[in-house]
């Protein structure tokens, strides 16, 4: 379904990836919508987005169906989407090819928003908010609780899509260091035109994992991202074992933003308490910030 990632540099037990955006034309419900719209209304020509809303091009509407970059895709495959309103397809050889992949775990692309980022979603779980808020505007939340990055050295422990890398870029960082231990995650990022700005010489991508890996570093990163998926799926990045592991990483008075969540709120569990606490004991000076379901703050100076 995907082109493979471009060769890698093996180092140690990981390994350096040169990431490259594979731009294809994208098709999402608002936008087969508005062309099955301008077919009713004898339009022969239309501008939308086939990225997402990031920008504007022109297709050609026709009696068989719509040619997008000279790639016809026929009225019965638009027609059979258009009531996907979750779903992402990409076009390739004249059909509509669903961002997922199957196996193990199911990775599905989710469209959130036109003119926003999508979010991930691995067995039905989302890596990011979605409720009351888009995923970039979460992202610039969490960022922001790290303040003036730049001409930092930023540490992002879990890629995923890539977003909390690339608004580190955009807040300053001259430098970011990322992990993704799942290729089928980098995978989805390849095809996500929001995702794009990963392919960038600042940002340096590790296929990887970060509790093993990160061990290498010592007192040379000047923020954290630590935006783990939930605790019931990597209970070992909520460890007080990894808080260790992150607090040699920083320099002295380093700064870091934990996600945390919220699962569990509903039966009384606040999982961001014993977070803390075992932060505390690595060596933090943290709080609980509730609007971003955010631990931060930084490395204590011995």
């Amino acid at each position: 379904m995907f082109r493979r990632l471009d060769r890698s540099l093996v180092v140690s037990n990981r390994r350096l990836v040169r990431f490259r955006w594979v731009n294809k034309p994208l098709l999402c419900q608002p936008v087969i919508r508005q062309i099955l719209q301008a077919r009713e209304s004898g339009i022969t020509s239309l501008e939308s987005s086939f990225d997402l809303g990031i920008s504007r091009e022109t297709c050609r509407i026709t009696g068989k169906g719509i040619k997008v970059r000279d790639k016809l895709v026929e009225w019965s495959k638009l027609e059979e989407a258009a009531d996907r309103e979750r779903d992402i397809y990409y076009i390739e050889d004249g059909e509509l090819i669903p961002i997922h992949i199957a196996g193990e775990h199911f990775y599905k692309l989710v469209f959130v928003r036109l003119g926003h980022p999508p979010t991930l979603e691995i067995d039905g779980i989302h890596m990011h908010r979605v409720k009351d808020v888009t995923p970039d505007i979460d992202t610039r939340m969490k960022i922001s609780l790290l303040g003036r990055l730049r001409c930092c050295n930023v540490l992002d422990t879990c890629m995923g899509l890539g977003y909390t890398a690339i608004e580190s870029l955009k807040r300053g960082a001259c430098k970011v260091t990322t992990f993704e231990i799942d290729e089928n995650v980098l995978k989805i990022a390849s095809l996500n035109p929001w995702s794009k700005w990963l392919e960038n010489e600042k940002i340096e991508i590790y296929h990887g994992d970060v509790f093993e890996n990160i061990d290498e570093y010592s007192e040379i990163f000047d923020a954290v991202i630590h935006d783990p998926p939930r605790i019931s799926l990597a209970g070992e990045l909520y460890s007080l074992e990894f808080y260790m592991k992150i607090s040699k990483a920083l320099k002295p008075g380093g700064r870091i933003v934990h996600y945390v969540g919220q699962p569990g709120i509903h039966t009384g569990k606040k999982i961001w308490r014993g977070v803390i606490e075992r932060m505390k004991q690595a060596g933090f000076q943290v709080k609980y910030h509730p609007s971003t379901r955010c631990v931060y703050g930084k490395k204590k100076i011995q």
